[in-house]
């Protein structure tokens, strides 16, 4: 419908103004050539003109009437649909049904490329002008519209309510409550928290392994402990599969919009009340009343004993004595309760020689100990309940610690938001379970549980060390941070460094240091690891960037994660092959510790079953062909994974 210049087709109107503006235009070349003004800077002003009449002339140069140029160039007049936009004149033009005929004055001045331009833009603009008018048309309904050679679609506008739930608006409107119950470590759970943070919705979830007593809730309302189970206010949407359903269907959109007027009632699941501890039923432990007698009566002084003031302690004589006048025993009978105290980590030597024994050895309780009042699991005293076994301690924490990641970490658990773990509620109940191991036995633990719970242990600490101390600023803050934040363990205290060296590599020297972590006497040594596996190194987190991602393990399939740790700390740039430079680039962890892993060669056939195939086909290729390898280390970000 648009009129093109380049294929000289022009409607009627349009042939009589450009033959009328030739006419006046022969008339205007009488004048006096320095009156004129030219058009352009390219074109006299005459041969422009020219350039336009050339449009009444036949093929052999005949002057044509401009009739007959508007009947030989126009096949038909298609007059344009009513619901299209009228053509606005372009720059400089009069509108086309002006009564008044230019004045050569004012044609001279027009801008003549603009006529292409006009022409051209008005296909262009055509779309989105139609697009403009069927907008603000009042048929609701109207799914076409046909235009001669043109086809409309148009596709209704979204209810107001159906943006907001795509774009995540409806969050603010919702009077209602998303809830749903969870456990840790639960990839269904994974799926629904993605699924409700994608949408943008606010939800309230429930983990039974942060709050063991929702569970019995849980099966109230669902008659079964599965997870997860997903509630709008009092009603139940079901697991998982239901809604994958219910999202494919679009009802899951409808049952949303349904909450955004109705506020949630009483009758939907509670949130969790934050700041009170669930009643728990705790055993006391039967040499509970044997130390409050002692703590009441053993006279606690400060002795000097091997030319070193000791502190806070009492003589075996002293404590026999005390049970004998108000247990009502024996002495032998006392000597041996005291041992059972010192067994339970009631009391301890004050050098760590014996149990107990009657006459002038000197023991003090476990809250007088130096390093004790130090330790951020202890509150002023100490736990005097019967120790659970150490397994279900770890595994109470790592349930605990892995649902504080599922809400405050990346998925990928490359960043933590430290500030807002501390001040959660899951926080708040891990710190107090903490003070469940004050008297565990580790010990009693086998191999691949000690390995387990002081992994989980380590990485557990640092979160709390990152919270509770803060972020270090340089090497002496680091050095300090590990070896002074330490828990109370099994009657004895253990930082992070001493977890690392002491337990987990079996006692060898820290990197830099010319001692090893644990001294001949030290009852520790007794739970250190005796063989050292080097994928420890994979499974420990220590805040920064460069260390390994935070993870928790499982006493039974510890071997599988931390080969499963060690693949993607490789993945994520632990190591770089160069074949045509032939160097390795490594993580500097494997200087650091080249005592577990081996020197040179033996580091780089150490790693390459934990490879992806590409880069364990070049370092296989590096080290078959008999070539020099050159090994070079990454620098370690020592920023905060936050």
């Amino acid at each position: 419908m648009g009129s093109l210049v380049g294929e000289g087709k022009f409607c009627e109107a349009d042939v009589g103004n450009i033959v009328s503006m030739g006419e006046k235009e022969t008339k205007h070349d009488s004048l006096n050539e320095n009156q004129s003004k030219p058009v352009s800077d390219d074109l006299p002003h005459n041969q422009q003109l020219q350039d336009l009449l050339e449009i009444g002339k036949n093929k052999d140069g005949i002057q044509i009437p401009p009739v007959a140029v508007a009947v030989r160039n126009i096949d038909t007049m298609i007059p344009p649909h009513s619901q299209l936009p009228k053509p606005e004149a372009p720059p400089g033009k009069n509108p086309m049904n002006s009564q008044s005929p230019p004045s050569p004055e004012k044609f001279s001045g027009i801008d003549m490329p603009a006529f292409g331009k006009f022409f051209q833009e008005r296909s262009n603009s055509l779309s989105s002008a139609i697009a403009k008018k069927l907008s603000s048309l009042s048929e609701d309904r109207v799914t076409e519209f046909n235009l001669s050679g043109l086809k409309v679609i148009v596709q209704h506008k979204k209810d107001d309510q159906e943006v907001e739930i795509e774009h995540g608006n409806l969050n603010s409107k919702i009077r209602g409550r998303i809830t749903f119950f969870s456990r840790s470590n639960c990839r269904d759970c994974t799926a629904v928290r993605s699924f409700l943070r994608e949408r943008g919705l606010r939800f309230v979830e429930i983990n039974v392994d942060v709050y063991p007593p929702k569970e019995r809730e849980l099966i109230e309302r669902t008659g079964s402990s599965s997870v997860p189970q997903i509630f709008f206010n009092e009603k139940l949407l079901g697991g998982l599969v239901a809604l994958n359903s219910l999202r494919n269907s679009g009802e899951f959109d409808r049952r949303l919009v349904e909450m955004v007027g109705r506020k949630c009632p009483d009758a939907a699941p509670a949130p969790p009340v934050y700041g009170f501890d669930d009643p728990e039923v705790e055993r006391t432990d039967e040499m509970a009343s044997v130390i409050r007698v002692l703590r009441q009566r053993l006279p606690i002084q400060d002795r000097l004993m091997r030319l070193k003031i000791v502190k806070n302690c009492f003589s075996g004589f002293e404590t026999v004595g005390v049970m004998v006048q108000h247990l009502h025993c024996s002495r032998n009978k006392a000597v041996e309760i005291g041992k059972q105290l010192a067994r339970k980590h009631f009391i301890h030597h004050v050098f760590g020689e014996n149990d107990f024994e009657d006459g002038n050895h000197f023991y003090r309780f476990l809250e007088h100990e130096p390093l004790i009042n130090k330790c951020f699991n202890f509150g002023g005293s100490i736990n005097d309940n019967e120790p659970k076994p150490a397994a279900v301690v770890g595994q109470r924490l790592t349930k605990i610690m892995s649902a504080i990641l599922e809400s405050y970490a990346s998925e990928d658990r490359c960043h933590i938001d430290y500030d807002a773990i501390g001040n959660s509620e899951e926080f708040r109940r891990y710190v107090n379970l903490t003070q469940d191991l004050h008297r565990v036995d580790v010990a009693e633990l086998s191999s691949n549980e000690k390995q387990a719970f002081f992994l989980n242990l380590y990485n557990a600490m640092v979160i709390h060390a990152m919270i509770r101390v803060g972020r270090p600023n340089g090497g002496i803050d680091r050095r300090s941070l590990y070896a002074e934040f330490q828990y109370l363990v099994g009657g004895y205290a253990y930082s992070l460094t001493t977890i690392k060296n002491g337990i987990l590599r079996g006692n060898r020297r820290p990197p830099y240091t010319l001692v090893k972590q644990f001294g001949a006497t030290d009852k520790r040594l007794e739970v250190a690891l005796l063989k050292v596996n080097p994928l420890i190194h994979f499974g420990l987190c220590n805040g920064t960037r460069s260390s390994p991602t935070v993870r928790f393990f499982t006493p039974h399939g510890i071997e599988a994660e931390l080969r499963t740790a060690a693949r993607e700390f490789f993945r994520r740039g632990g190591i770089e092959v160069e074949l045509d430079k032939r160097t390795v680039s490594l993580t500097r962890m494997f200087k650091w510790f080249d005592v577990d892993f081996g020197q040179d060669k033996e580091i780089l056939k150490w790693v390459i079953p934990y490879l992806d195939s590409t880069k364990a086909g070049l370092l296989t290729h590096l080290l078959s062909d008999g070539g020099p390898v050159n090994i070079v280390y990454q620098n370690h970000d020592w920023s905060v994974n936050s």
